[in-house]
């Protein structure tokens, strides 16, 4: 948290000095830190993991300890003696209890493994979410240097113009021209004004949807480092050996695949609670009573009864012996180590009827897995035919750049003969703004596909399992 917290700082006060110049591993490594759904994705990932650990430890001796302490009044049952006494006495109970499954039908196992295909499943989504991300981010980032460079390409045809209303404007005083060839430079050039306010606010706009999946604040003097967009070579491999590895590496197929396999075993646990369940139990116990007590003979007396015997007429007393007691309470310990008991025992748990619940229970577990079967066969499909579109966009991508290659030099040739051609007075301001807008068009578009052809490639090198950036 504090790393990212000092970036954010630095990035904010370098951006706000107009100093920082961002590449794109830095935007992606970025995004990756920052972005909510990857982080999300992370702590679903977190989770999936602890559900795993705890089916692991629900496999362990579950042990709990119980105390308890109260007091009595008015009649009740001594705890230590078991008989009746009506007195206020305080009591105290302990226990530790154990116990373990030793047979459930193999739920428990089952239990693991789907938990542990689930986590894995999970993982494979955060790196989906990862992978997403990072051709969002190139897409973004691309977008922003398209964007930018054609600013740059309409700000020079800008200044161009504006240098020919310059020289018109001269030729117009002293009368060299009609007057309608300076209007129409004029108006050629508040159009191309209108379009470098247009262009400035996408290459804004673009910086802003970069921000945004960087998760960072946007600051307008941020600039972005340079790429050549240099068109990529045709890709020797086909398409389907293009699938073939990336149905080795793709991140959502793996999860697809682990989402069936956890399934698959979720079926197993919910068969397997149908056995009977065998449970092993131990008890361990001990109690306090504050009216124990224990009894020390003193002595004893021979004293005569209330009785007597007659002999010869005479009545003589009967004599008995009398006992002298000393009561103690027995003490707290004591009473712990002597009342200590201990049991241990087996129970058989049978399930015999419940409405059919978990029988039912089974059919939906198996209609669970057929549900991810559909998804997973979906998931290739559709990588299959992202792969085929993803080539035909670059084959697409790169047939236009060539073509515009060859639109942009034949421009070219003509602009430089009207321009020639206006410039010596011979030409008019229509042919020369016509040669113009074509030549700014084609230099325009040729940018743009520069760009896109750039992008296609870096979506199959995605695909393939390749460096991004």
């Amino acid at each position: 948290m504090k790393k990212l917290t000092v970036f954010i700082l630095t990035f904010l006060y370098v951006a706000a000095n107009g100093q920082t110049t961002l590449s794109l591993k830095e935007c992606i490594e970025t995004a990756l830190k920052n972005n909510p759904a990857v982080n999300q994705s992370g702590i679903q990932a977190q989770n999936s993991e602890i559900q795993l650990q705890q089916s692991r430890l629900n496999k362990l001796p579950g042990v709990n300890a119980s105390v308890g302490h109260g007091i009595n009044q008015g009649r009740s049952i001594d705890p230590f003696t078991n008989a009746y006494v009506n007195n206020q006495l305080g009591y105290g109970n302990y226990g530790v209890s154990a116990g373990v499954v030793l047979f459930s039908g193999g739920a428990l196992n089952n239990a693991v493994a789907r938990d542990r295909f689930g986590y894995e499943a999970a993982r494979m989504d955060l790196q989906q979410a990862k992978d997403n991300l990072t051709i969002e981010v190139i897409l973004a980032y691309l977008t922003a240097l398209t964007n930018e460079d054609v600013l740059n390409q309409m700000q020079s045809q800008l200044e161009l113009t504006r240098k020919q209303v310059e020289r018109l404007e001269v030729l117009n005083r002293d009368g060299s021209i009609p007057p309608s060839q300076l209007s129409d430079l004029q108006g050629q050039y508040a159009g191309e004004q209108l379009s470098v306010i247009s262009a400035t606010n996408s290459v804004e706009s673009s910086r802003l949807n970069l921000c945004r999946l960087m998760n960072v604040p946007y600051s307008s003097p941020m600039t972005l480092e340079k790429i050549n967009p240099e068109l990529p070579g045709l890709y020797g491999a086909r398409a389907e050996e293009v699938y073939e590895t990336a149905l080795q590496r793709f991140a959502a197929i793996k999860a697809a695949d682990f989402r069936v396999k956890s399934a698959e075993k979720a079926v197993d646990v919910a068969r397997g609670q149908l056995w009977p369940t065998l449970r092993l139990g131990v008890n361990v116990n001990t109690n306090y009573s504050s009216a124990a007590s224990t009894s020390t003979l003193l002595n004893t007396n021979t004293v005569a009864s209330s009785d007597f015997v007659s002999i010869g007429g005479a009545q003589y007393p009967v004599m008995r012996q009398v006992s002298n007691y000393a009561s103690d309470n027995i003490p707290y310990t004591r009473q712990l180590t002597g009342n200590f008991f201990s049991s241990f025992g087996l129970s058989l748990n049978i399930p015999v009827f419940n409405g059919l619940e978990q029988r039912n229970r089974v059919k939906v577990a198996r209609l669970n897995v057929k549900n991810n079967e559909i998804a997973a066969h979906a998931a290739r499909t559709g990588l299959d035919q992202a792969i085929d579109q993803a080539a035909i966009n670059l084959q697409t991508a790169l047939e236009r750049c060539e073509t515009l290659e060859r639109q942009v030099q034949a421009f070219k040739e003509s602009f430089r003969a009207a321009e020639t051609r206006f410039n010596q007075g011979v030409g008019n301001s229509i042919d020369y703004l016509t040669a113009k807008n074509n030549l700014d068009r084609a230099n325009i578009n040729l940018i743009s596909a520069q760009y896109e052809a750039v992008l296609r490639s870096k979506l199959l090198d995605f695909y393939k399992g390749e460096t991004l950036w």
